[in-house]
């Protein structure tokens, strides 16, 4: 296998492997919404969406969802035309440190949507496209703690890092002996380094168009 598909994962072909369609069917037969199947449908070729949250807190197994953002890719263009941005009302309160950080206060999302309609649009958003996004670890373990008691599953969808990918490329410019050194893998650094345009920072739509704009400068160099 190539560093390139190493760091591009490809959408799962549960179609080509056998192990993979027992498990999609599996997951549709424990599906809690059956009007959500399509999650588990072949994803369109070469899409893809960068999806943000901003949140409560810090803590993933704790803190909410209080906005989204997320954006379309398609080839090697970001469809910023094609975005999704919602506020969530959450059931506690937005820690003091969260709100130094994005700057929502309650006030804010008091008006936002309930996090079960949230959820359904960000979700009918992504359809079976692969995410992208910066940290995404942290926002995809918010997201399946909101879906998992409305549909009995987590997101089955690709998911691409971008720091992994900005890691990857930074290595590749190394000399052997040099390999394995430490990378600055913070945002702005990475957006400055690619010479792509930031927006401000700790938005939720903002932050999911420039780790859009990352993903395709960053899946260029790699290829």
């Amino acid at each position: 296998m190539s560093p390139v598909s190493k760091a591009l994962p490809q959408p799962t072909v549960w179609w080509q492997r056998p192990w993979l369609r027992l498990q999609r069917e599996w997951m549709l037969y424990h599906l809690g919404d059956q009007r959500m199947r399509y999650l588990y449908d072949e994803p369109p070729p070469d899409e893809w969406v960068s999806v943000d949250c901003e949140t409560t807190g810090l803590n993933p197994n704790r803190d909410e969802i209080i906005a989204i953002g997320a954006v379309r890719i398609v080839g090697n263009r970001v469809m910023t035309s094609e975005r999704l941005e919602l506020l969530v009302k959450p059931s506690k309160a937005i820690s003091a440190e969260a709100t130094k950080i994005h700057g929502l206060r309650q006030s804010d999302v008091q008006d936002g949507l309930e996090p079960d309609e949230a959820m359904r649009q960000l979700l009918a958003f992504i359809g079976a496209r692969p995410l992208v996004g910066y940290y995404l670890e942290f926002d995809v373990a918010l997201i399946n703690r909101a879906i998992f008691p409305m549909l009995g599953v987590r997101l089955p969808q690709a998911k691409v890092e971008i720091s992994s990918l900005y890691y990857d490329w930074k290595q590749r410019q190394l000399p052997p002996w040099q390999h394995g050194a430490s990378i600055d893998l913070r945002l702005a650094t990475l957006m400055r380094d690619l010479d792509l345009p930031t927006r401000r920072a700790h938005d939720a739509l903002n932050d999911a168009i420039m780790a859009a704009l990352a993903f395709v400068k960053l899946r260029a160099l790699l290829t």
